[in-house]
């Protein structure tokens, strides 16, 4: 997969705007992902405590990818 990855402060996580924004990103990753074929588009929305040296990309994505 390719993926389209957005660390936010953990308290913005559930702000209003940054949900839009969200959605709006992983509707383009649905999209781009039918447009181009071959490897899908995925969209992280992830805690800026979540990551640290010990995190894989695959561990983050089984976490927190995001479906708007």
């Amino acid at each position: 997969a390719r993926y389209l990855c957005e660390p936010k402060a953990k308290d913005e996580m559930t702000d209003e705007t940054v949900l839009a924004k969200a959605r709006a990103a992983s509707l383009w990753c649905q999209r781009a992902t039918e447009h181009a074929g071959g490897k899908p588009w995925k969209y992280l929305l992830i805690p800026h405590d979540a990551v640290d040296e010990s995190k894989t990309l695959a561990g983050l994505a089984a976490t927190w990818e995001f479906h708007g």
